[in-house]
């Protein structure tokens, strides 16, 4: 297999759809995915037997997410991503901006406390360790902006624009290896700004915002440098298999033109999340306040009209 000029060779036929969702890809990212949705397709199962309810939605959401993934890393696309630098950056953006959004808003978390017993007092069973693991001083770090967004940041400029990324380029479990950190950083990076699960850091709805619009301007201008760069930048896509026909630098400037994209595109999706999540955030706290109300029969009201009747006493 030939990676861009390591020394092999490599044959593949002219890229197409048909040819790149033939399954035979990685096998770590298939054993996850299958797991993944074993997991929980069994949570969701065990709530509902006794009677519990879980949207239909959250289901749709977890589903459509990972199979995102096993598309773009459990087909031949991931072959055609080790010579191609476009197809590698649809992988990039796909399992860093787009699964990881879409797992997120399935709250796997969420429905792993409630489907797990609870180990009884004085116990300590996986569902108590869970609960410690999102409250540990571990979680408060890695789930803080001032982790997140130099991390997601990093993550782009510290591997394409160092001699990392052609490291890791040299083997295929070091591309899987980039991949996999890829998916975590997404994860981590958007959980705190609109994931549903309880985490260490919840802040306000238009903090949330800020911050997710603080990491893009670097997402975009990164996808900048590659659509204006006028020579390749990568040494791994340098040379592309002949049977490809395909120009490195085209491909290289086509690979910033789909990191731009997705710089705007999910901003879109976790903006529109952000706004629905606030409008019923404000419903619930809408409903407790009435609540609240009928319980004490308006007191605070009946209160305020004593003390304007006493005024106007006053005033006689």
């Amino acid at each position: 297999m030939d990676h861009g000029g390591h020394g092999t060779t490599m044959d593949l036929p002219p890229f197409t759809l048909s040819r790149g969702l033939e399954f035979g890809g990685d096998t770590f990212f298939l054993v996850g995915c299958l797991l993944a949705l074993a997991l929980y397709g069994w949570g969701v199962l065990r709530l509902r037997r006794r009677g519990d309810a879980w949207p239909v939605g959250r289901v749709v959401a977890f589903t459509t997410g990972v199979l995102t993934i096993a598309v773009v890393m459990c087909t031949k696309l991931n072959e055609y991503g080790m010579v191609m630098f476009s197809v590698h950056m649809v992988q990039h953006m796909v399992i860093s901006m787009l699964s990881p959004i879409l797992i997120l808003l399935g709250a796997p978390v969420t429905l792993t406390l409630r489907a797990l017993p609870a180990a009884g007092r004085g116990r300590r069973g996986p569902r108590e360790l869970l609960v410690a693991l999102l409250h540990s001083r571990y979680m408060r770090v890695i789930t803080h902006p001032a982790f997140t967004i130099p991390m997601f940041i990093a993550s782009l400029y510290g591997l394409y624009f160092t001699p990392l990324f052609d490291t890791l380029m040299e083997t295929r479990a070091g591309h899987i290896a980039m991949m996999a950190h890829f998916l975590a950083v997404g994860l981590v990076f958007f959980w705190p700004i609109m994931g549903v699960d309880p985490g260490p850091h919840r802040p306000g709805y238009v903090m949330r915002m800020l911050e997710l619009f603080a990491g893009m301007p670097f997402h975009a201008f990164f996808g900048i440098s590659l659509m204006m760069a006028s020579e390749p930048m990568v040494s791994a896509y340098e040379h592309p298999p002949a049977s490809l026909g395909i120009d490195a630098l085209s491909d290289q400037n086509a690979a910033g033109g789909i990191a731009w994209a997705f710089s705007e595109i999910p901003s879109v999706v976790v903006l529109l999340a952000l706004v629905y999540q606030w409008y019923r955030s404000e419903q619930r706290q809408a409903r407790r306040t009435d609540r609240v109300a009928d319980r004490d029969g308006d007191r605070e009201l009946e209160a305020y009209n004593a003390y304007l009747a006493s005024l106007q006493a006053r005033s006689r």
